[in-house]
Order: C-alpha cells, then structure tokens, then sequence
C-alpha cells in the first residue's frame, strides 16, 4: 500500500499557497483555511482528506483496467505530469489539448492511425518510393503527430477518468468531460470553480513542487491499481488450468510439507477452518458414512464457490463503451449486475434508470448498451472491442 501523504510534506512543497485575495472564486471558500499579506492560505488537512479520497477512485478505476487521461499544459507542469504518468503507461496530453479530443474521438483516432501508417510505410519500404519533398512533407507531419498526440497512441476508446492540473487553463477538457459524464479529477487553486469537479485536491497548481508532490502520490494510488488488475489476472488464469478441489487438497499437503515455518502455521490454520465447517454441515451418522462426506464436502464447495462469488460480485459494466463509474453504479443499483441482466434490458429502461440516479446522466444514449453487454456475456470480447473502436462514444 502507498504510503500515505502527511500535511508536513505538503507545507514544505508550498501545497497551501492560494491566488491573490482579488483574485479568489468565493465557491473555494470551504478549502481556504485564512487570508495572510493579501494571499489565501489552503486547508491543508482538506487537501489530504481529498486527495486520499481521488486516489482512492482512481485505483479503483486503473484495477477496472480503464484508461485514466492526464492533461496538463502549462509549462510548470507538463514535464512532471509526462515523467510520472509515463511510469505508470496512462495516456496524457502536455502540448495544446486537440479540440473535440473527447466529444470527437473518432477523429482523433484516425489521425493516430495515420501515425502508425506512416511507420509501416518507411518499414516496408514505401516511404522511400517517395520524392524527396514528399518524403520531407512526411516526415514533418508524423513529427508533429508524435508532438501532439503521440502520448495518446495506445488509448484505443474514451478514458474512464480524466485527471486536470489547472481547470481555468484546461477548461475545454472539462466541459468536453462533462458532456461525456466523464468523472474529473483535479488540483484546484483559489481562483477555480470546484463545482463543476467530481474530485476536488484543493492545492496550489502553479509552483512545481507542489505539483509534484500530488502527481507522485496519484500516480503511486494508479500503480496500486494496476497491480492488483494484474494479480486478479494472473489468479485466474491459474485458477483456469486446472479443477479447483484437486488443486485445493493438492495445495494443502504440498504447503505442509514444503513451505517455510511461518506458510505452515497459515496451512494447518486455514485447514482446520475447513474442517470445522465440514464437521458443522455434516450430520452424525456411523463413522464410515462421516468420512465419505468429509471428503466429496470440500469438492461440492470448490465446485460452487466461483460462480456465488461471481453472482455476488457481478460484472464490470464500465466495459461497456458509454457506461462510466457513475452510470455504472447508478445500473447496479438498480439490480441490473451482469452483461446478461444488461443485455435483456431495455434501452428506455436503462434511460429512466440514469435519469433518476442524477440529471447529469440524462443526456447518455443507452441504445447500444444491450447490444454490447450481449457480446461480453456471450464472451466476444474481440468482436465487442472491434465494434466501439468503429463507433462514436459508444453511440451507432
């Protein structure tokens, strides 16, 4: 687990500094703590209570495996937002942002393609058939490709979050975000309107340190995410290789014998639970009878566990192109919580689920939604990825 920010670490990096007085956005009045020599001084106990809430719901989101899109502009902070977010493989924008990045993605995917076009062209030998003004001309527009849109290349759908440093700078980003219900992370200084924000970190979003600072300790709560996706990912494709009650009585007697003193203790522990609520379960009848049950108990349990787990959990809805967290949770709540309860529901009813749940929502189209949720939960998730790379934001 990340270690957690203390508020001596973010006074020392200046965290608390605010805009001139004249300056301020009276809807920031909750996070300022007073006013010194005509400069608001930040809550910080706010500011960790906040961050640590962002960084929570972006782990959550980078486990989901969706994308998480970092904008950053300014000359402050576009270096650091590209060294820390380059660590952790999320996409991120440093130059200008591309209008319509969001609301006309379409477009902007086909602008990286022509990048990758370009690649195989001098790869395969096409590029030098060229002329050499051609080839000049070429080279200038894959350059300026890679300048703007080059950190976004592996970003094939929307992201599920998008992190700002500075909305007053980045405000296009934002209003593009909104109308796709994308949740928004962002540091906020005194002279920002937070209310427009699903994730407030009120701080100061012009000096570097302080910048790095909170990028440091987001991208750490990202990384946690991504190695949890990948341990769940790795469990279940060992869990997939072979039957679960073999594997479970295999793993007891190997882990007994072979593994250290303290992997011993956590065994037997864990097999005398089991034993417990075998012998609990059992009815008393004659010993031969008891020992028969003991042991076909444990398979029926393997055998069941997987899918009241999965009955329990439900599925990821956000892997549906158009159904962000929000909109997702607002579904389950609902009682819809698999690809197969979504796939027979119907789009008027998914319309007046999201409605109800918040007027923030009433503008996404759910007319696709079954369609898509019937491809993953019949498992054709290459055909499901093919189709939302064709369309628009989910929307045919």
């Amino acid at each position: 687990m990340a270690k957690k920010v203390e508020v001596k670490q973010l006074l020392e990096a200046g965290v608390h500094f605010g805009h001139l007085t004249r300056k301020w956005n009276p809807n920031m009045a909750p996070y300022i703590y007073m006013e010194r020599n005509g400069i608001h001084v930040i809550n910080l106990y706010k500011t960790v209570a906040k961050l640590d809430e962002a960084n929570a719901a972006l782990k959550k989101i980078a486990a989901s495996g969706r994308k998480i899109l970092f904008v950053a502009t300014k000359k402050q902070a576009k270096d650091i937002v590209a060294e820390k977010v380059a660590n952790v493989n999320m996409p991120y924008i440093t130059e200008r942002w591309p209008g319509g990045m969001l609301t006309n993605f379409v477009t902007i995917r086909k602008a990286v393609k022509k990048m990758a076009s370009i690649d195989r062209m001098k790869k395969d030998g096409t590029f030098n058939t060229l002329s050499k003004k051609e080839r000049l001309q070429v080279d200038r527009l894959r350059a300026k490709l890679e300048k703007n849109l080059g950190s976004i290349s592996e970003m094939t759908r929307l992201p599920g979050a998008l992190f700002v440093v500075d909305t007053m700078r980045e405000h296009i980003a934002v209003k593009e975000a909104q109308k796709l219900n994308i949740p928004i992370f962002a540091m906020i200084d005194t002279n920002s309107d937070p209310r427009d924000i699903d994730f407030v970190i009120p701080s100061n979003d012009d000096a570097s340190k302080s910048i790095d600072i909170i990028m440091t300790h987001v991208t750490n709560a990202v990384a946690e995410g991504l190695a949890e996706r990948k341990a769940e990912r790795q469990s279940d494709k060992e869990g997939a290789g072979e039957p679960q009650a073999p594997k479970a009585e295999a793993t007891k007697e190997k882990t007994v014998e072979e593994t250290p003193e303290n992997a011993k203790v956590e065994a037997v522990a864990e097999a005398a639970i089991e034993t417990k609520e075998v012998k609990e379960e059992t009815p008393v009848v004659d010993e031969a009878p008891k020992v028969k049950e003991e042991k076909e108990e444990p398979k029926k349990e393997a055998a069941e566990t997987p899918s009241e787990e999965k009955s329990e959990k439900g599925d990821d809805l956000t892997k549906i192109e158009g159904i962000g967290p929000k909109a997702a949770e607002a579904i389950v709540n609902s009682g819809i919580v698999s690809f197969a309860d979504l796939a027979k529901a119907k789009s008027d009813k998914i319309k007046e689920i999201l409605t109800e749940a918040s007027s923030r929502m009433a503008h996404l189209d759910p007319t696709s939604w079954p369609k898509q949720a019937k491809m993953a939960a019949d498992g054709k998730w290459d055909e499901l990825k093919e189709w939302q790379d064709k369309v628009k934001a989910g929307v045919e």
